[in-house]
């Protein structure tokens, strides 16, 4: 199975989602679980975890010119400390951008994506920020599943709803995945017109350790709400995910017989049909009523104290 994970602004935690997904993958123990920076701006893996780059990305590039064998790409991985195995890329983005283009047309396939159609293994593919012809486009049209990883507040989403249509074009299932605070889940889907697969929370100590980094000193090692839903979110893309995976796909991306293409958005286990026309609703461009309420000013969640939003 291969799960891109990717955003459209900023850095709001595509590679922490990766590697928590890989730490909490269902029957982690028989499964083969490896993290792929695909990112073209740079890997941050083998700096916080104290990895050599090479072997990795760039090796595994050249080695794909020689050879289509997926099971190449094991030999360019390295151990992480949570179990699974992780594919790193060189911090310049020149390196990385390179190695990535040859990757998308070695031998005329894409080495880690068939790499994933091996039974028992999971790709989490760090795509990084996907801009428009980022050479990790080619390795997110071939997932699975793709995570869209937005921040919830006025300003992330106004770029998450520019982007959304394109990155539907590129898969047949793509995921919204909100992290942190801002507006609540129900209001984000009611603007965009689109499901969240889960959300993340803002924790800052888990997400130093999973990344290699010393937690904060003033944050306590208690349970982690990260972990717990990074814990949920791989249940369900193992479960729905993996059976929609099985099942062919649409002959074009977003048909539904009988509905408009504009009206489909999809999430991982299936089609979903909105009463949406083929633009989004202007309010998700723009800040919301309630985004300057003084419960919002207050530090509260918009919507959940002082005014609430509109019905």
């Amino acid at each position: 199975m291969l799960i891109a994970v990717c955003s459209v602004k900023g850095s709001p935690g595509v590679t922490t989602v990766a590697v928590a997904l890989a730490l909490k993958w269902p029957e982690a123990e028989s499964v083969r679980r490896l993290v792929a920076e695909v990112d073209p701006s740079g890997g941050d893996l083998a700096m916080r975890f104290g990895l050599p780059t090479t072997p990795g990305l760039v090796s595994l590039a050249a080695a794909a010119r020689r050879t289509c064998n997926p099971a190449v790409a094991w030999e360019h991985t390295q151990a992480l400390p949570i179990g699974a195995r992780a594919l790193v890329a060189p911090p310049g983005g020149a390196h990385a951008r390179s190695a990535l283009s040859t990757l998308a047309t070695a031998q005329d396939t894409l080495v880690l994506s068939a790499l994933a159609r091996e039974p028992g293994v999971v790709v989490l593919a760090d795509c990084g920020r996907v801009d428009p012809g980022s050479p990790a486009e080619a390795i997110a049209r071939c997932a699975d599943a793709l995570l869209l990883v937005t921040g919830s507040h006025g300003d992330d989403l106004a770029h998450t709803a520019a982007r959304l249509g394109e990155l539907a074009r590129w898969t047949p299932r793509p995921g919204l995945l909100l992290t942190g605070d801002g507006y609540p889940t129900a209001d984000v889907e009611r603007e965009l017109g689109v499901p969240a697969i889960g959300r993340i929370p803002h924790d800052p100590a888990a997400a130093a350790i999973l990344t290699g980094r010393r937690p904060p000193p003033s944050r306590r090692r208690g349970q982690s709400g990260l972990a717990h839903q990074a814990a949920a979110l791989a249940r369900t893309l193992a479960g729905p995910a993996a059976s929609a995976a099985a099942a062919p796909p649409p002959t074009t991306p977003g048909a539904v017989p009988g509905v408009p293409a504009q009206q489909v958005r999809y999430r991982p286990g299936g089609a979903v049909v909105t009463p949406l026309g083929p633009g989004l609703p202007p309010s998700c461009l723009v800040p919301m009523p309630w985004e300057v309420s003084d419960s919002h000013r207050n530090g509260h969640q918009p919507g959940t104290a002082g005014k609430e939003p509109p019905t």
